[in-house]
């Protein structure tokens, strides 16, 4: 995922560093904390049941409770001792969590003060994320404060934040991806159905977590729509588009040349007949990826599907 990075202009703090070990050590690359942002992201959207997908649609009621999830999804990953007067125990040393949207704007309450502060930030919008410690006194924060005595931290706060991991990749929202006129127009259909259609041919060759398909078809059993017996897979096999399972068509995605999907995501793919023996072999014939404007003249051929593949679910 990303890669340890800091940046010290403050006095070493061997705490801060037992910290900062210990978050490694439980997740060298931040894979798992990228899970519980993207994870935190797709609770307080509820897509399946608002059709939301983005952050400028929620209240600021539940941009505000964003932060509260982040730390209980965090501490239900990581299995984070409680704190006295903060979220968190983490090699005996207090830990207080603190998301916020930007960079920075971190609020700080007065009970924290000399204590570590766990900062992260996450952009669904570029898929990025950061994680960084620092510790709360006063000549890192600014010295105005809220009718909750919070303040934020001051410049020199924000240069001393010792990041672990800083703008790493998060796993992306193709509807932030795709052109907002093309949302628009999946959008448009009354039938949840023909929207996880049009989805997938929107979403050609880009990953689609299943939370997509829940957001866009608004249906009990989301995942019913992209099989076969009436779902994408059929509906789209005469214009040449495979539907690809991470957890079952992984080495297709491979042959094809594409992203290659987690257990919990799919990609379309449209696929010509291959003359040079390239590609994928399905259904004993070699198929390749259509190029774009290719005229597709055979359906696709038909992969399989397995019973346990409704059954996974993100985390």
């Amino acid at each position: 995922m990303g890669h340890p990075f800091s940046i010290f202009e403050r006095p070493f703090d061997p705490a801060l560093e037992e910290v900062a070990a210990e978050l490694l050590r439980l997740d060298p690359y931040g894979e798992h904390w990228a899970e519980v942002l993207r994870h935190t992201y797709d609770m307080i959207y509820n897509g399946q049941e608002t059709g939301r997908y983005r952050w400028d649609q929620l209240m600021k009621t539940e941009k505000t409770h964003f932060g509260t999830l982040f730390e209980i999804n965090a501490q239900r990953k990581f299995g984070f001792a409680d704190g006295d007067s903060t979220d968190y125990r983490i090699v005996d040393q207090q830990v207080d969590a603190k998301r916020s949207q930007t960079e920075g704007a971190w609020m700080l309450p007065p009970e924290i003060i000399d204590e570590i502060a766990l900062v992260a930030t996450a952009s669904d919008q570029d898929s990025v994320w950061s994680l960084g410690l620092i510790r709360v006194t006063t000549d890192v924060r600014k010295e105005s404060v809220n009718r909750d005595k919070k303040s934020q931290l001051n410049d020199f706060g924000k240069r001393s934040v010792r990041w672990i991991w800083r703008n790493a990749p998060l796993r992306p929202n193709v509807l932030l991806q795709l052109p907002q006129r093309i949302v628009d127009e999946i959008f448009d259909h009354r039938h949840g159905t023909q929207r996880t259609h049009r989805l997938f041919r929107a979403a050609e060759g880009r990953v689609v977590h299943r939370n997509i398909v829940a957001t866009v078809s608004r249906q009990l059993d989301p995942q019913k729509r992209v099989r076969y017996n009436g779902g994408s897979r059929s509906a789209l096999q005469p214009e040449g588009y495979l539907i690809l399972s991470g957890l079952y068509h992984h080495g297709i995605a491979q042959a094809l040349g594409v992203p290659v999907p987690l257990a919990d995501e799919y990609i379309s793919v449209r696929v010509v007949p291959s003359t040079d023996e390239t590609g994928a072999l399905i259904e004993g014939r070699c198929w390749r990826r259509a190029r774009p404007g290719e005229t597709v003249e055979e359906p696709a051929p038909r992969i399989g599907e397995e019973p346990e593949e409704r059954d996974v679910t993100s985390g």
